[in-house]
């Protein structure tokens, strides 16, 4: 990714990053709305023309709240990763987490279905390519949260929290499938 679409992402991630906390509890007002989403737009354009669909890749449908800044900065990291993606927004994200059988305990702000698995949270596109290529019985990945410089919650310094994406076995257990962040 170059230098320049690097910078876009991080100031659309700055500026939405509080959206996705107040997401379930509030709208954002209007003229920060408008401006959140003249640098989503913006962020998203550049992502666009930067990225290549893989034609080898399947379809990410993002269930997300429309207000969600972050979530919108994830999708382009899969844009960017070569995933075609589409946007569902929903103003009631749990029946979509309680359809795709996401665990209790184990949410984030969005929730995607990429080849017949749920991916959840900010979940670095490499991981989702790892799970595609090895087709583990499973439900699928769980982030919990959002955590710091994971993609989407990109930090200005460049500092990534450890964290620990987990893989959703068929009976809804839960074990670890990779690690992110410093130390991790």
């Amino acid at each position: 990714m170059n230098r320049t679409l690097s910078l876009g992402l991080l100031l659309t991630t700055v500026l939405l990053g509080s959206a996705c906390a107040r997401a379930s509890e509030e709208a954002v007002s209007s003229s920060a709305s408008a401006t959140a989403a003249a640098a989503a737009t913006a962020s998203a354009a550049a992502v666009m023309a930067e990225a290549t669909i893989d034609p080898e890749l399947p379809l990410a449908i993002v269930h997300k709240t429309a207000s969600c800044g972050c979530c919108g900065v994830w999708a382009d990291h899969l844009k960017a990763a070569g995933f075609p993606v589409e946007i569902r927004d929903t103003d009631d994200m749990h029946p979509v987490k309680q359809r795709l059988g996401v665990p209790a305990g184990k949410a984030s702000c969005h929730t995607a279905e990429i080849g017949g698995y749920v991916v959840e949270g900010h979940i670095p596109a490499s991981d989702i390519k790892r799970l595609l290529k090895e087709r583990p019985t499973a439900r699928g990945l769980v982030l919990p949260g959002m955590p710091a410089g994971s993609p989407g919650m990109e930090m200005p310094d460049g500092y990534v929290q450890p964290y620990t994406v987990e893989l959703v076995l068929a009976d809804g257990s839960t074990q670890p499938f990779a690690q992110h962040g410093q130390g991790g």
